[in-house]
């Protein structure tokens, strides 16, 4: 289903548009070469070579592949980090280009490639003027999709020496058109939570089933009960989801089972949520367990936090943003996903603001979307995030006239 995309202006420096060369050239070899969460050995060895090319003072091997390059200013000044992650999925790539991925099964489906090629091109063109006040420091981050290499670098001491006064990042989104920032303050992202329950109760032949507690029926219950939480007990200016994802149960259509399994995922954004959604799905399993007779086993998980800007920090995306595309169709704050993100651990820890750069090729992410076997983007977005993140740092941290 193909749209039709606004054709945005983009003000870009020359300086800043002579790098869109480089930008994709990087971009292609990290898309051909994806490695999965805390595997990034080759990409932090790519990242690493840059940087000692460009003269960066920079650490590898935070929270094992991590990396963080520190640029200084010309004078002191307030610290701003730029964050990027730059893991791959399991993916098997079905694109037929000549960048397409090189490793059976491994696939840059997400734009964690463009995003480590965009830092890539903030890092050096910043260190060829250093023409601000402060330090910037940039964070090639492993594992956003999983187990999650947000929480891991900041226990190493990444946000420290120099201590981050405030931070950005920002996701390539195909569900906006190729320019588009979609920025806001407060939530952006939903929080990510999983679940698995176990049931158990007795089987039996399908004939008799009064001599049975027959767990199909109990997680049949379950589930449909499960639904009724968001609807009924969440405030509806609210927002959350309860989805369950995958449910097995028996062997044989004559035998009642005597164990079934679901399992699914939680989300929403407000914090307040998070203690009271998992006791209350645990309470429904608990009391139609009861009613029937059977027993359970509820495991619940917490992944990532929502992901909640800064109102200042948003206001300066915001405004940079304007400066660089055309408003108001460029600039738009209906941008929140249910999707979820561990830069939420960043902005946890200092003020900060996480944003979406459109960067749809022509049908708006709705048929390839994101973690799809086919998923691209537009690589002429690339050169519009350095201006954004260049920008964000001369406002932040202040332009030095020499």
């Amino acid at each position: 289903m193909a749209f039709h995309l606004p054709q945005l202006s983009c003000k870009l420096r020359p300086e800043v548009a002579a790098l869109q060369p480089e930008l994709v050239q990087w971009r292609r070899y990290l898309h051909q070469r994806p490695e999965l969460g805390f595997q990034e050995h080759g990409t932090a060895a790519f990242i690493g070579e840059k940087l000692r090319q460009w003269g960066i003072q920079h650490r590898t091997g935070i929270a094992q592949t991590g990396i963080e390059a520190v640029i200084p200013g010309m004078r002191p000044g307030p610290v701003l980090a730029i964050r990027a992650d730059m893991d791959a999925l399991p993916v098997q790539e079905e694109n037929d280009k000549p960048y397409r991925s090189l490793y059976e099964g491994k696939m840059h489906a997400c734009g964690h490639d463009g995003h480590t090629a965009i830092a890539l091109g903030t890092a050096k063109y910043l260190a060829e003027r250093r023409n601000f006040a402060g330090t910037v420091k940039i964070i090639f981050q492993p594992a956003e999709e999983g187990p999650g290499g947000a929480k891991p670098m900041i226990e190493a001491g990444v946000l420290d020496a120099p201590k981050v006064d405030g931070i950005i990042g920002l996701h390539l989104w195909n569900f906006l058109p190729v320019g588009t920032v979609g920025v806001r303050s407060g939530p952006l992202m939903a929080a990510a939570e999983f679940f698995e329950c176990e049931v158990h109760g007795k089987g039996g032949h399908a004939a008799l089933p009064q001599f049975t507690v027959d767990t199909v029926l109990v997680v049949a219950q379950i589930i449909t009960a499960l639904h009724t939480i968001v609807s009924r007990n969440v405030d509806p200016l609210e927002t959350a989801v309860i989805s369950v994802g995958a449910v097995h149960a028996g062997t044989a259509k004559n035998v009642i089972a005597d164990r079934a399994t679901f399992k699914g995922t939680v989300r929403y954004f407000k914090p307040e949520l998070g203690d009271w959604l998992p006791q209350r799905i645990e309470q429904v399993i608990a009391g139609i367990c009861q009613s029937h007779g059977a027993t359970y086993r509820f495991d619940y998980q917490r992944m990532y936090p929502p992901t909640i800007n800064d109102a200042k920090m948003a206001e300066l995306v915001r405004t940079v943003a304007e400066s660089v595309v055309e408003v108001p169709a460029g600039v738009t704050p209906h941008c929140q996903t249910m999707a979820a993100e561990d830069m939420s651990f960043f902005l946890n820890a200092v003020p900060g603001c996480y944003f979406f750069l459109g960067s749809a090729n022509g049908t708006l992410g709705l048929d390839f979307p994101h973690h799809h076997p086919r998923f691209d983007f537009d690589e002429t977005v690339l050169s519009i995030g350095v201006e954004l993140f260049v920008r964000c740092v001369e406002k932040y941290c202040g332009l030095v006239e020499t």
